[in-house]
C-alpha cells in the first residue's frame, strides 16, 4: 500500500493508479482470472454453438415447408435429425454447468427440460421409425427450436454484458407459453407412438431373476405423462418466478440509471 500511495510520483496517472488500486484490493489473482476467461470463453463457445445448430434446424424447416409445403412434414426427421439429436446431447453438458457453478440457473427445471427432451428423443421417436414421419415430430421440433432461440441469443448478449430488455421479455415471457404448448404436443407425441410399442414390443422384455416379472414399455410411458406434466407446472411455476425477479432487476437497473 505504502508502494501504491507513492505511484504518482512514479509516473502513474490519477486514473490509472485508482484502476491499479482496484485491480490489486479486488480482482482475483492471475490464476483464478485465467480459469474465470477460460470459464467465460467455454460458456460463449457452448451457447454459440448451440444457436448456430438450432438456427440451421429452424432455417432448414423452414424452408423445406415453404418449398415442399405439406410433404415436407413427412420426412422432418430425416432432414434435421442428426443435428438435433446432437443439440440435445450437447444440452446435458448444462446440467453440469449448473452443478459446478459455472452457469447460475436452478438445476431442477434445467434437469426436468433436458432430461423430458432427451427421453422422447431418443426413447421414443428415434427409436419407433412409424413415429418420425408424423406431423407432431414437426411440431415439436418447431416448438423446441424456438424456446432455444429464445434463450441462447440471451444468454449470449448477457456473457457479452449487452443484453437488452426486448430480448430479457422475450426470453422469460413468450418462453412460458410456448413450453406449455412443446409439453402438451410432446404428450400428443407419446400417445401417437403407444400403437407402435405396442405391436412391436420395444422396450419390452421379460425378467427370469430373481423373480418372474414382465417390464411392459406401453404402461410405463402412460404412468410418464402424469410425471411429464407435474414436471411441466414446476418449471412453469419457476419461469414466472423468474420472469418477475428478472423484470424486477431490470427496472430497478433503469431507476438507479
Amino acid at each position: 500500500m505504502r508502494e501504491m500511495s507513492t505511484s504518482s510520483n512514479l509516473g502513474f496517472p490519477k486514473a490509472q493508479e485508482t484502476t491499479l488500486v482496484h485491480h490489486l484490493l479486488f480482482r482475483p489473482s492471475f490464476p483464478g482470472e485465467m480459469r474465470l476467461s477460460i470459464r467465460l470463453a467455454y460458456l460463449f463457445l457452448y451457447n454459440l454453438l448451440q444457436f448456430c445448430g438450432h438456427t440451421w434446424i429452424f432455417a432448414n424447416m423452414t424452408a423445406r415447408f415453404l418449398t415442399f409445403g405439406g410433404d415436407a412434414l413427412a420426412d422432418t426427421f430425416y432432414a434435421v435429425g442428426v443435428v438435433m439429436s446432437l443439440c440435445q446431447l450437447l444440452s446435458v453438458l448444462e446440467l453440469f454447468h449448473i452443478a459446478d457453478g459455472i452457469e447460475k440457473a436452478r438445476l431442477l427445471p434445467r434437469f426436468v427440460q433436458v432430461m423430458t427432451r432427451n427421453f422422447l428423443l431418443f426413447m421414443v421417436i428415434v427409436s419407433q421409425e412409424e413415429i418420425q414421419s408424423k406431423p407432431v415430430v414437426c411440431a415439436q421440433f418447431y416448438l423446441w427450436n424456438i424456446l432455444d432461440l429464445l434463450r441462447y441469443p440471451h444468454v449470449l448478449l448477457c456473457l457479452m454484458g449487452t443484453d437488452s430488455f426486448g430480448m430479457l421479455w422475450a426470453r422469460y415471457t413468450l418462453s412460458i407459453p410456448i413450453y406449455i404448448v412443446s409439453v402438451i404436443t410432446e404428450g400428443i407425441t407419446i400417445h401417437q407412438s403407444l400403437p407402435y410399442f405396442e405391436s412391436l414390443g420395444t422396450y419390452s422384455f421379460q425378467l427370469s431373476l430373481p423373480v418372474s416379472a414382465g417390464i411392459y414399455f406401453p404402461i410405463l410411458l402412460k404412468a410418464y405423462l402424469p410425471l411429464l406434466a407435474v414436471g411441466a407446472c414446476a418449471t412453469v411455476w419457476h419461469s414466472l418466478r423468474a420472469r418477475e425477479l428478472r423484470l424486477d432487476k431490470w427496472n430497478k437497473k433503469i431507476k438507479r440509471k
